[in-house]
């Protein structure tokens, strides 16, 4: 490509290779940000066909976009108005697919699924954000180290973009052998039991429910974690600060800080962020003082808190919602992705701390001669849109609603229903649905593995991140049956909600 960001692919991974991550991170810190996302909208206008159409047909005219206060004006991109109004091809740089190598897939509400290409190329900014983890976190570059990928293998973007990046981080001279059962429980208890016993320390990738699930059958199984000296890389859905201390417990952390980090990604973005040691032992902070907690973030619950990298993915916040902007085969360039949350600078947080009385590291929980990375902080409650996540796996009201529309069961039930993830008092997550009766339908308990096997049957076909994602063990939804206009639920008068974050 003539008019290329990026320098061509050979030299971008022998950069990334002899580059140590401090010397990548401050070289990107050399970058100005937004001088780097206009060109990239340049280079989209020139570049990319589904963009110019996208522009002209909003009466932008490209040439006028010439500062930064004009950019922040540009219309949004969003999944229905241009990732499913335009042709892949013409989505693409160069209005092709020629400069694509591999491709992930994501299902959306109906199960029609979204195509994600991309370059091995565009993987090198995502695995640097694996480096951060295993340097910062796990300082794998100084002990032999397993990854286990424990995310689902195929098309779905968590599991092989994450092997693949840490097949680079291996690359680079990391002491670290990848070990790829996906989340086939007994296959992982088998690379566990035969290859652990031979590294320094083990590191569990995957959804955090299903890696709860490997941890607790482990151990049924009679595998001692804590010998293994194992590390947790989360993705996918927010967790409390309590069930990650679980987590350490069973596992024989004491560096909770330092011995697991979640993921912010998505299939069209990469990983746009990640937990560093800092934001870890900032959200346990926040965790324990819940007015601070809701002074910084406006909710009484907590986000997932990463830090990210703004050369790389560039987020601006639209009515309480992300914007990210970001080079891929697929080019975003103000794109929304429907999560509900913020962006703090890394002075902005430190302002806050101090404000709240913290004065130094070691008030977190940190040594005092730890050095937090300066980057700026992004904040995730989760899909701000009707989706939740269970294991990874957005689950759309959609689907639910045509395992209620079965024959056999709209005799008893209105089509309403509250989805929901609970969690058990040891910590697992289920799928939980309150269907609503029709007016003088008593909850019969008979009906209930009805519903809930019709549910299954239809999220099966219709989801295949469900599908895939999502242990077999774990699939079928516990279903509570309410009667008509139950307050709790299903208030009269009241525009209903289908799910309940």
């Amino acid at each position: 490509m003539s008019n290329s960001l990026t320098p061509p692919s050979d030299d971008v991974f022998q950069h990334f290779i002899s580059t140590s991550l401090d010397t990548l991170l401050a070289e990107h810190q050399a970058v100005n940000p937004e001088e780097k996302v206009m060109a990239l909208f340049h280079r989209c206008v020139a570049e990319v066909p589904a963009y110019r159409q996208f522009l002209e047909a909003r009466g932008v005219k490209p040439k006028d976009i010439t500062t930064f206060k004009a950019f922040r004006e540009l219309p949004l991109m969003g999944k229905a108005d241009y990732m499913q109004a335009y042709p892949l091809p013409a989505r693409c740089l160069g209005g092709s697919l020629k400069s694509s190598d591999r491709v992930a897939v994501s299902s959306g509400s109906t199960g029609q699924p979204t195509f994600w290409p991309r370059s091995a190329l565009h993987e090198i900014d995502v695995a640097v954000r694996f480096e951060q983890v295993f340097y910062d976190n796990f300082r794998a570059h100084e002990r032999n180290t397993l990854a286990v990928i424990c995310f689902a293998l195929g098309n779905w973007v968590g599991g092989l973009f994450t092997t693949s990046c840490c097949w680079h981080l291996a690359r680079k001279g990391y002491p670290l052998m990848v070990a790829t059962p996906g989340n086939n429980k007994a296959e992982i208890f088998r690379v566990v039991r035969e290859l652990s016993p031979h590294f320094e320390q083990t590191v569990l990738l995957g959804y955090p429910p299903f890696i709860k699930d490997v941890i607790d059958a482990g151990a049924d199984e009679g595998i001692d974690w804590a010998s293994y000296n194992p590390k947790l890389v989360f993705a996918g859905e927010v967790f409390s600060e309590e069930w990650r201390s679980l987590m350490g417990q069973r596992i024989g952390s004491v560096s909770p800080c330092f011995d697991s980090a979640s993921l912010y990604g998505t299939a069209d973005g990469g990983v746009l962020g990640n937990e560093t040691p800092f934001s870890i032992a900032i959200r346990r902070w926040l965790a324990n003082h819940p007015e601070a907690a809701h002074t910084l973030f406006g909710e009484s619950r907590l986000p997932t808190l990463v830090q990210y990298d703004p050369a790389s993915r560039f987020f601006e916040m639209h009515e309480g919602t992300l914007v990210v902007s970001g080079e891929n085969s697929v080019p975003l360039v103000r794109y929304h992705i429907a999560d509900k949350g913020g962006v703090l600078s890394f002075d902005e947080m430190w302002d806050f701390l101090r404000n709240q009385g913290v004065q130094s590291l070691g008030e977190l929980g940190l040594h005092k001669e730890f050095q937090p990375r300066n980057l700026p902080f992004v904040y995730v409650f989760g899909r701000a849109d009707f989706t939740v996540s269970y294991y990874g796996a957005n689950i759309y009201p959609e689907n639910v609603t045509v395992g209620l529309e079965q024959p056999e069961i709209t005799l008893w039930v209105t089509g309403k229903f509250v989805l929901e993830i609970q969690e058990s008092e040891d910590g697992d997550k289920y799928l939980h649905i309150a269907v609503e009766l029709l007016p003088g339908i008593e909850p019969d308990l008979e009906i209930v593995p009805i519903i809930a096997a019709s549910i299954r049957a239809q999220l099966l076909r219709l989801n295949s991140e469900f599908a895939n994602y999502t242990p077999a063990e774990r699939q079928l939804p516990l279903i509570t049956l309410r009667t008509f206009a139950d307050p709790d639920y299903f208030p009269a008068g009241v525009k209903h909600r289908y799910t309940r974050k």
